[in-house]
């Protein structure tokens, strides 16, 4: 059965009737929801109390009972007094844009670290909105721990609420020096990370998928990822990175998630290089690349390489290809669907990590294939010639791999 709801927004200088097709988008995506109508109104700031003006507010309860709503959703975050004040001057259940947006990161997080990332999330947007009565006295408690003389319900619940965040922000505490220890051993091996970064619904595990190869059927719901993952990929001449998919962004993303996720978003931080992939074929494209860009920089994260992946261009007719590549910073246009572009956009990322890399030519006798594997994994393998004294190789790779396998082989002529 579905639940009749009606979406509220602002339309100001920066909000647009984009904004209210997205929030559609995401009631939709969240669950059992028919949407029955949207309302505007133009005002450069929310009424303090109700969100919306009186007139507006009449007109909208109007609506309310026209249409049978149960549920009113607004475009941007309410205080908690806007909210109450709301819900009783139209008798309707009322939510947010956030409330959406946490509620489908409920129903995604499936791993314990999202769950745990997503419960906290979700428990600081409830604090400041638990409501009770405030006047009856609950029965006294007795012993530790339990309720003192006088204290409330509502009371009761908060307490319990920030006893429960605090043991969250503990938990992914742990997480992020879970993440630091791999980090950190992925630095000892100098091997590259790269992570995928964009909009919600951009394509980012599509791209994942066809580079890995991995069977993953294409899902258009929005945040349809929420754990970070990481593949190896290996590069055509040799070398390989570490890809990682992150969650999406959005537009007036909830500040409880990015306090949330920062665990998770500091892969992003860590990377080498960061894939910034944008769907093409969706109108608003600079607006959503400049929301993207601002949650990285809500992240500290501005100072890594970064290169533009535009997708999805199997939508795209021809012409308006060559449109894009004159309207569009320099890029790399893609098509994860079709698999257009891929090839080049691995070239590039190699070109990106290892283009200051250092070039050597070493011959490694054929008894240190450990070397020989090393280089394979960890460099690009430019030329190789199979000699009778060994494997000659010419290589680009970083300082250390490369400098790990001289040492070794300096110390095998020390011993001769």
């Amino acid at each position: 059965m579905t639940t009749k709801c009606l979406l509220v927004g602002l339309i100001n200088s920066d909000n647009t009737d984009d904004e209210l097709r997205e929030l559609k988008a995401l009631v939709v995506s969240s669950g059992s929801y028919e949407v029955v109508g949207c309302v505007t109104q133009r005002r450069l700031l929310p009424e303090p109390r109700y969100y919306l003006g009186k007139g507006k507010l009449q007109s909208l309860r109007e609506l309310i009972a026209e249409q049978q709503a149960e549920l009113l959703v607004c475009d941007d975050e309410l205080t908690p007094t806007q909210q109450r004040n709301m819900a009783r001057a139209l008798e309707i259940s009322v939510t947010d844009r956030t409330g959406v947006i946490l509620d489908i990161f409920a129903q995604r997080a499936h791993t314990a670290e999202g769950k745990i990332q997503v419960e906290l999330a979700r428990l600081k947007y409830l604090l400041p909105r638990l409501v009770g009565k405030g006047t009856e006295l609950s029965r006294l408690g007795g012993g530790i721990g339990t309720r003192g003389p006088g204290e409330t319900k509502l009371e009761t619940d908060r307490r319990r609420v920030r006893q429960r965040i605090r043991e969250l922000e503990r938990e992914i505490e742990l997480l992020t020096r879970r993440r630091v220890i791999t980090r950190r051993r992925r630095a000892q091996l100098e091997v590259p990370v790269v992570s995928l970064v964009g909009y919600t619904n951009a394509g980012k595990s599509s791209i994942l998928a066809s580079l890995t190869g991995m069977d993953a059927g294409a899902d258009s719901r929005l945040f349809a990822t929420l754990e970070t993952t990481g593949h190896r990929i290996d590069f055509p001449a040799g070398g390989h990175f570490v890809l990682t998919d992150t969650v999406g962004f959005i537009n007036k993303l909830p500040h409880q998630l990015v306090a949330s996720f920062r665990a998770t978003l500091m892969e992003v931080r860590e990377a080498d290089l960061l894939l910034h992939v944008v769907d093409v074929s969706t109108p608003g494209v600079e607006e959503r690349i400049r929301t993207v860009e601002k949650v990285l920089t809500e992240i500290d994260d501005r100072s890594h390489l970064e290169l533009k992946v535009y997708n999805k261009i199997d939508l795209l007719s021809p012409e308006d290809i060559d449109n894009l590549r004159l309207d569009l910073p320099e890029g790399q246009m893609v098509s994860a669907h079709s698999g257009q572009g891929l090839p080049e956009l691995l070239n590039r990322i190699q070109h990106l990590l290892y283009g200051e890399a250092t070039e050597i030519t070493v011959t490694i006798p054929y008894n240190r294939g450990d070397l020989i594997n090393l280089l394979y994994d960890n460099s690009h393998i430019l030329d190789r010639r199979d000699l009778p004294a060994g494997v000659l190789l010419r290589v680009r790779g970083t300082g250390l791999v490369l400098g790990q396998v001289l040492q070794a082989l300096d110390g095998e002529s020390d011993n001769e």
